[in-house]
């Protein structure tokens, strides 16, 4: 299994982690306690599992949006076509 850079043995794979941890070993960047987030870094934040998936729901949540406002706009358009062409 290929193995981090860094002094601790990471899988590859866990690139998240990965990244995490040699901001830790070479730049001396901590990730703030929970308590310390304040405002929306509270709730979306790369530090946190539940900050990622927060994340992960507001990206998701604004790409449903904008697929619906699309596709009911382009729906307007077709249907005021065919209003002209009658």
């Amino acid at each position: 299994m290929p193995t981090s850079p860094v002094k601790t043995r990471i899988p590859l794979t866990s690139f998240g982690h990965l990244i995490t941890e040699v901001k830790r070993q070479l730049f001396g960047i901590e990730a703030p306690a929970s308590a310390e987030l304040t405002g929306l870094r509270k709730y979306f934040n790369s530090y946190t599992l539940q900050g990622r998936r927060n994340c992960v729901l507001a990206t998701y949540g604004i790409l449903l949006v904008t697929a619906t406002a699309y596709f009911m706009h382009r729906q307007d358009k077709k249907e005021a076509r065919k209003d002209c062409t009658v």
